[in-house]
């Protein structure tokens, strides 16, 4: 508790920097990631990360100074580079995206591994601190890298915010902005300049090798819990910033934890909730959705299947042994015997031993399964000029998905007509 009260009221200068460097960061790259998720960059930003390496070795080595602004300078340069690299691989030559993607950032790492060992094996070597770029050190941020990132939000975030019409129709429709004349190849060179600058503001928090997980993981899990871009980017600004939140007090409660690690498990966390439980698109959320559709689709077979047991008889309402139902459509015994469980519980159908007959109710609703069904085969030999022994595994899997309204539409399109193709009657609602 003690602990708490002590981050929490940020009267350590070390944790206010350190929060407010993380917050920056989260806020920047969860902005510029959910654009990146959405027009499939995420293994862009991946490789513009581990490429800004050499960038940053090389601007420290000219200017031999950790001036951020210089470091910014020489890492933006450094992922342009590699953006341009991996532009022209993909599109000069044979090599595939995610070849051009695993090269560069092999390749780029690797070169920048190798400056970072040269300055390290130099005379001021041992006093460079570069090499917290590969794993991030939130500890070392000074009042300098607070301004430099929070000056570097500010820029994403205005220049977001008026573009975002075109931003967002640059992610969700590529051709149709190209068609219209809107400058596509400005906006897409802006957009990597602020994805490249949210990654170079990152990495010295979080490394390299982490910057991914920042720039991605709050933009999937977001997207999962809308359909809208704007409360997408909001979530993913939410998750991003409370994992930063938690992460850094987790890192100043426990000796030796370090900050970003710490943010990206949590980041992680919730990604993983997201994907399970978020509603209509979680795992469990479609799961539940998947059963309550078959459930609804067995049971209004059921249905359909009785009111074809009862059909031309002069007598309605009669038992039926559960057998009779077995043999008009396979079903499995143990659904069978549970949708006719819940059939029973909507009070559909009567149940007996071994017997079963529709309720009034029941047959209001196994007439309206059996027209849908009907209808629909109309309007595939009518309009669509389907062979009449070709429809029916159609109407089979439609009739269960067809609105009171698009019924209505059917029947005003049709003519209201009183039997299908197959000379069967359509029982329209008394």
């Amino acid at each position: 508790m003690e602990a708490f009260v002590d981050f929490f009221s940020f009267q350590d200068p070390n944790v206010r920097l350190v929060v407010l460097g993380m917050l920056f960061i989260s806020l920047s790259s969860s902005l510029v990631g959910s654009f990146a998720f959405l027009q499939k960059k995420s293994l862009v930003g991946d490789a513009v990360a581990h490429s800004l390496l050499p960038g940053i070795a090389i601007a420290f080595m000219i200017s031999g100074s950790k001036n951020p602004w210089v470091l910014i300078m020489g890492a933006l340069i450094s992922g342009w580079v590699s953006i341009l690299i991996m532009d022209f691989l993909t599109k000069r030559s044979k090599i595939k995206t995610d070849t051009s993607i695993a090269l560069v950032l092999s390749v780029m790492f690797g070169l920048g591994i190798l400056l970072l060992t040269h300055i390290q094996h130099s005379d001021f070597g041992n006093q460079s601190g570069l090499d917290k770029f590969l794993f991030g050190k939130a500890a070392s941020l000074t009042l300098i890298d607070i301004q430099a990132f929070g000056l570097v939000t500010a820029v994403i975030v205005v220049l977001v915010g008026v573009f975002y019409r075109e931003f967002k129709l640059l992610s969700f429709n590529y051709e149709f902005a190209q068609a219209i004349g809107m400058p596509v190849k400005a906006l897409s060179f802006l957009m990597n300049t602020l994805l490249v600058l949210a990654i170079t503001t990152g990495i010295q928090a979080v490394g390299v090798v982490l910057m991914a997980a920042l720039l991605i993981a709050p933009a999937a899990a977001a997207k999962i819990w809308t359909y809208s871009l704007s409360k997408m980017i909001l979530i993913a600004m939410g998750f991003a910033l409370f994992s930063s939140l938690l992460g850094s007090f987790v890192s100043y409660t426990y000796i030796n934890m370090p900050t970003g690690p710490w943010i990206v498990v949590i980041l992680t966390f919730f990604t993983v909730m997201s994907l399970l439980f978020a509603p209509k698109r979680g795992v469990f959320s479609r799961m539940k959705m998947q059963r309550l559709n078959s459930l609804k689709i067995n049971s209004e077979n059921i249905l359909k299947t009785l009111y074809h047991l009862e059909e031309g008889k002069e007598t309605l309402f009669e038992w039926h042994k559960v057998d009779q139902i077995l043999e008009k459509r396979a079903f499995n015994k143990v659904t069978l015997k549970n949708t006719l469980r819940l059939l029973s519980q909507k009070r559909w159908i009567v149940l007996g031993d071994q017997k079963v007959k529709l309720s009034r109710a029941g047959e209001i609703e196994a007439r309206r399964v059996v027209r849908l069904h009907r209808l629909w085969e109309m309007y595939l030999t009518k309009r669509l000029n389907f062979k009449s022994d070709h429809i029916h595994s159609n109407a089979e899997t439609i009739e269960h998905i067809i609105t009171p309204e698009i019924e209505l539409e059917l029947i005003k399109e049709l003519g209201a007509p009183k039997t299908d193709p197959h000379s069967s009657e359509i029982p329209y609602a008394d």
